[in-house]
């Protein structure tokens, strides 16, 4: 007997069998079709037969069912009950496909709906869950025309988003001074008592208590006190936090110590954390503490985690699976033609903190990531392998975009961090230079964007000090003599409880040195609350910064606990984050944002102003594919008999990508989630699923079109269209 035909016979639950009947009641047409087939092909028949014969002017629905590559301006067209025709059709196009699960380790899950429901119906077995029977309600209700799509006023989306207060409120700044005292005198206590020995932190004989307090003072503004006595242990933890965790977390906390997930959490980022939880901010900061609380998924899947970003597996003398050939060592990354991330070898491989949803917890399960900072420094081999790598940049004929990430862009040290930009300044001027002498028609891509993407604006705003600061500055006014005009910060705050005061003083900063400051939202549960993101978006612009992805958490069921279903991704897009979504006729105003970085707050804040708009969209929705690129462009084939859902991404077409996607063909990812285990999900952490209402039914997304403020300038000369370092 094969697997299939073992699940097959298991007996569906009293639940399941009471959600079942309401489907049936609901659809008596359904139910004509399912007593009278004598199997799953005629019950497949049918259904076809009843969406053609009865839906049959959906024009705009047939047109992007039959698109082999969809495009954002038909799915803009689209009706509610459109998206409920082609998730059907597409269920019956791909019945009985099989697919690896990685959320269950490689597990073969079999999509059938309308067989499973069969044997529910005739048998009373299939296995089908609770979860897959609510989504097939939903499913036929919007097909029917019953459910509708929410139409949000921006009144309702600003009450949503007045929830959450900032971490620039002086009531939240006030709390967050209660926690920097507490956490200082724990401190104070493993100095006073040896449990922790420092040579540059440390307490001359017979200080009193009063002066231990005002020297640790000073010490907080120095980033490197937080780094030197970042918690790296549960006990610690809790003992920082007051002793607030509650017995269940500090088993999972343990437990994942116990497994050998690293802890590394520093002083200023714990201050954010509530333990006396005040009336006014009940959950607000929970899109915090879940990045620092690890959940029992993760420590249950350690070990056994599956790499996700395929196309950073490399061999050495072998493309990656983008294509690309790439230096050894691991410094250069590549997905499309323009752009390459470059990874030093300096602390710039480490972070300010860990965070529990991180892509690269595949890493540091192998070992291969930690938080050994003083193992870090560069060597005297660095400086070589560093002008090595320049000259990838300098011979190859497209890209024209460095990506300075890790770990973070800026935990490098300042001397590590101004040596790797002199080096980059100085190839952008012999590539330009070499260029001279082609002819057009055969000019290389030149380099003119600079990005350095980093959490530590957040995460730990003391390392944006003025020498740094200064450096980035030195570096703009020689690079824009070597051609480089874009100067970027690609920063990731997670919630509006991060913009602090000392995090706004960090961009306030970075911005009067010339650099445009933009963000990464990561969409986890936390942050997918309604009005969650809408309100950062608006905070983050008070403060100088334009949002630039909101990405769908990327992994498997290590994630799950954070990850949030892509359609709340695309119903938060639509009925959320359209509130500040900017006409075409201000385009060339915010073109223009970046050459006055200086003036970035009050060039936001006069655009919203005239145009009317609570905060400025300036961000796509995004998800990495565990293949080649980004996109949203997707549409949900499939769904298990837990009721998560199985979806079909397509790469965005309106980017560059390498050619190797034209035979790459489509990527199947499985959610590790259900709609209805995600809307449970919301409803422990405050939420009311009546707000939710029509989530079911965005089941296909599009990626947006980049808003012209994040395009690459154009030459005055003519690039050749050949692509080297690229191999099929």
């Amino acid at each position: 007997m094969t697997e299939i035909e073992k699940l097959d016979r298991i007996a569906i639950n009293v639940r399941s069998h009471k959600l079942l009947k309401q489907l049936l009641n609901e659809n008596p047409e359904l139910e004509e079709i399912l007593r009278n087939s004598k199997n799953e092909t005629e019950v497949v028949v049918g259904v076809r037969e009843w969406i053609e014969k009865n839906l049959k002017d959906r024009e705009n629905a047939f047109r992007f069912y039959h698109a082999r590559h969809s495009t954002r301006e038909l799915f803009e067209k689209l009706e509610w009950r459109d998206y409920a025709i082609i998730r059907l059709l597409d269920y019956i196009d791909h019945a009985g496909r099989e697919y690896p699960d990685q959320n269950l380790r490689g597990e073969i899950a079999v999509s059938n709906p309308l067989r499973l429901i069969w044997l529910a119906v005739n048998k009373g077995t299939g296995g089908a869950k609770p979860d897959f029977f609510m989504d097939m309600i939903m499913l036929f209700r919007q097909l029917r025309g019953e459910s509708k799509r929410q139409d949000i006023s921006t009144e309702r989306i600003v009450s949503w988003m007045d929830r959450y207060p900032s971490g620039l409120d002086l009531r939240i700044v006030q709390l967050r001074e209660e926690n920097k005292l507490r956490i200082m005198g724990v401190i104070m206590k493993l100095i006073d008592g040896g449990e922790i020995k420092s040579s540059r932190y440390f307490f001359e004989p017979g200080m009193r208590k009063a002066e231990k307090f005002e020297k640790m003072e000073r010490w907080w503004e120095d980033y490197r006190f937080h780094l030197s006595f970042a918690v790296r242990s549960p006990e610690l933890l809790n003992r920082m936090l007051d002793h607030s965790l509650d017995p269940d977390t500090m088993k999972i906390l343990k437990d994942a110590e116990a497994a050998g997930i690293p802890f590394f959490v520093n002083p200023y980022y714990l201050s954010l954390l509530h333990v006396r939880v005040p009336y006014f901010a009940v959950g607000a900061d929970l899109a915090i503490r879940y990045y620092i609380l690890y959940s029992s998924q993760l420590v249950e899947e350690f070990g056994k985690i599956v790499a996700w970003e395929k196309e950073d597996k490399v061999e050495p003398g072998k493309p990656n699976v983008a294509g690309w050939l790439l230096p050894e060592g691991h410094n250069i990354h590549r997905r499309y033609p323009e752009v390459a991330i470059l990874i030093p070898d300096t602390l710039g491989r480490a972070c300010g903190g860990l965070c529990a949803t991180c892509q690269r917890m595949y890493d540091f399960q192998g070992g291969r990531l930690n938080f050994n900072l003083e193992k870090l420094s560069p060597d005297e081999k660095w400086g070589e392998k560093l002008k090595g790598l320049m000259q990838y940049f300098e011979e190859d004929t497209q890209l024209k975009d460095i990506l300075i990430t890790g770990g973070d862009g800026l935990m490098s040290s300042d001397h590590s961090l101004k040596l790797l930009l002199e080096e980059i300044c100085e190839m952008a001027l012999r590539k330009a230079k070499r260029n001279e002498s082609l002819p057009q028609g055969k000019k290389m891509a030149e380099l003119v964007r600079i990005r350095i993407g980093t959490r530590l604006p957040a995460y730990l705003p003391q390392r944006i000090s003025l020498a740094l600061v200064n450096i980035l500055k030195d570096f703009k006014e020689k690079a824009v003599n070597a051609g480089i005009t874009q100067f970027l910060i690609q920063t990731h705050f997670e919630s509006p409880m991060e913009v602090t005061p000392e995090s706004s003083m960090a961009i306030q900063r970075l911005i009067a040195a010339g650099w445009t400051v933009t963000n990464q939202l990561v969409f986890t549960t936390a942050a997918s609350r309604r009005g969650h993101s809408a309100k950062l978006r608006k905070v983050l612009n008070d403060v100088g910064v334009l949002p630039y992805y909101t990405f769908t958490v990327k992994g498997y069921m290590e994630n799950n606990s954070g990850f949030a279903p892509n359609a709340r991704v695309v119903q938060e897009q639509l009925e959320e984050k359209v509130a500040g979504q900017i006409e075409e006729k201000y385009y060339d105003e915010i073109r223009k944002f970046p050459e006055e970085a200086h003036l970035m707050v009050e060039n936001i804040e006069a655009l919203r102003r005239f145009a009317g708009l609570p905060f400025l969209a300036t961000d796509r929705n995004v998800l990495n594919l565990p293949g080649v690129g980004k996109s949203m462009t997707f549409r949900v084939i499939g769904i298990t008999r837990y009721g998560r859902r199985i979806l079909e991404f397509d790469h965005d077409e309106t980017r560059r990508h390498s050619p190797i996607i034209h035979s790459m063909g489509k990527v199947i990812i499985i959610e590790s989630k259900s709609i209805q285990e995600y809307l449970r999900q919301l409803e422990e952490l405050g939420e009311n699923r009546d707000d939710y209402e029509g989530l079911y039914g965005y089941s296909l997304g599009q990626t947006e079109h980049r808003i012209p403020l994040y395009d690459y300038p154009a030459y005055e000369f003519e690039t050749t269209e050949e692509m080297t370092n690229l191999e099929i």
